[in-house]
């Protein structure tokens, strides 16, 4: 029998050859915040190992209080986008496909820090996940260059040669302090219940799709897939959920099926937990979002170990563990790609060993390798 996982899928008009997908996975090592050849070398080895589609760790727009860390990769500037244009050449010269993960961190970054210390940080509303006043809401027009600079970043991806872009809307960062109540207390139009308050990430969406077709028609660069990855933890509290309705969930994710996004990369700590606790449904997060917009999905949480990332902080270990309920859900249909994190840290060549069979060689998890470069 064929194995699904290496069954080939069609991303809006890119043809993935298999169902694995690279999860974006920050290390901080991009000084200045430009990608140099230790992250040449690091993508071009999980490319050359059968990966599916890379997705790139956060890598920050042009915006000066996008990014808490200054070896954080940036995408913007001639020398960060120099340094991911070599990224993408050896990618594909690996016969691998790429896509950027473009991020805001919001609130989440500290004053003070990141490649422009002396900026602001951004957030809708100036309000901790407390409900402290830290800062001033965003202005309308601050919120139209954040929107404008998620749209240039998917044009210089288009520029760049990549495969398809991912907007980070997730973990507690500034897209998805948007989409939470606690901190966004706005009384535009991008504040309000939890579907109005999906607005900021569906204008990024809209203004980004026009951007890579403008750039195609005008450089005949190619036409990029977006994905959007979303979760319901939050770094800041990770028992909260966005919503425990599944009725709400489902009209909050068609307003990002509306604005146009490809596909829905659904974060969870453990892809195979139910997506709502107290349903009687056992679909996880991305089964329930394939249910109610029918776009392609990406699962993820703890993926090929026997516990989730918390413990990665700290140093702690997780063993490998079979895959035979990623296969048997996206067998069943739950999902389409699978999104794999410290397992390919670890071993860039996990993928290859599944392929061929060699999974009894697959390797713990030592709680070290986000302080390589391998």
């Amino acid at each position: 029998m064929t194995d699904i996982l290496f069954s080939p899928f069609t991303l809006r008009n890119l043809e993935l050859p298999n169902r694995i997908v690279m999860a974006p996975m920050t290390r901080s090592f991009s000084p200045d915040g430009v990608p140099n050849e230790s992250n040449v070398s690091y993508y071009g080895r999980r490319a050359k190992n059968d990966v599916g589609l890379i997705l790139t760790e956060g890598t920050t727009i042009r915006r000066e209080g996008a990014s808490n860390d200054d070896k954080v990769p940036m995408f913007h500037g001639d020398d960060p986008l120099g340094g991911w244009k070599d990224v993408v050449a050896e990618v594909h010269k690996e016969g691998g496909l790429i896509a950027p993960q473009l991020w805001h961190t919001g609130l989440m970054r500290k004053p003070g820090t990141g490649h422009y210390p002396d900026a602001a940080s951004d957030s809708p509303s100036g309000l901790t996940h407390n409900g402290k006043q830290v800062a001033p809401e965003l202005s309308e027009e601050d919120v139209a260059d954040i929107i404008s600079a998620f749209a240039e970043g998917a044009a210089d991806a288009a520029r760049a040669g990549f495969d398809a872009i991912e907007i980070h809307g997730a973990h507690g960062y500034l897209i998805d302090q948007f989409f939470w109540g606690v901190m966004n207390k706005r009384d535009d139009q991008y504040g309000g219940d939890l579907v109005q308050r999906a607005t900021l990430a569906a204008d990024i969406i809209k203004a980004c799709r026009k951007a890579i077709d403008e750039t195609a028609k005008k450089e005949s660069t190619r036409d990029l897939p977006i994905i959007l990855r979303f979760s319901q933890w939050k770094q800041q509290d990770y028992t909260v959920n966005l919503t425990d309705n599944p009725d709400e969930f489902g009209r909050f994710l068609n307003v990002f099926k509306d604005a146009g996004v490809d596909a829905l990369h659904c974060s969870t700590r453990r892809f195979w937990e139910p997506g709502f606790a107290d349903h009687d449904d056992t679909l996880t997060l991305a089964g329930w979002t394939k249910k109610f917009t029918g776009l392609p999905t990406i699962a993820v949480g703890s993926v090929g170990l026997s516990s989730d990332f918390l413990g990665s902080f700290s140093g702690e270990g997780s063993k490998s563990a079979p895959l035979s309920a990623v296969r048997d859900r996206m067998e069943a249909g739950e999902f389409d790609l699978i999104a794999v994190g410290r397992a390919l840290l670890q071993d860039p060549e996990w993928v290859t060993k599944i392929k061929t069979g060699r999974e009894d060689e697959l390797e713990d998890y030592s709680g070290k390798a986000l302080a390589t470069l391998y």
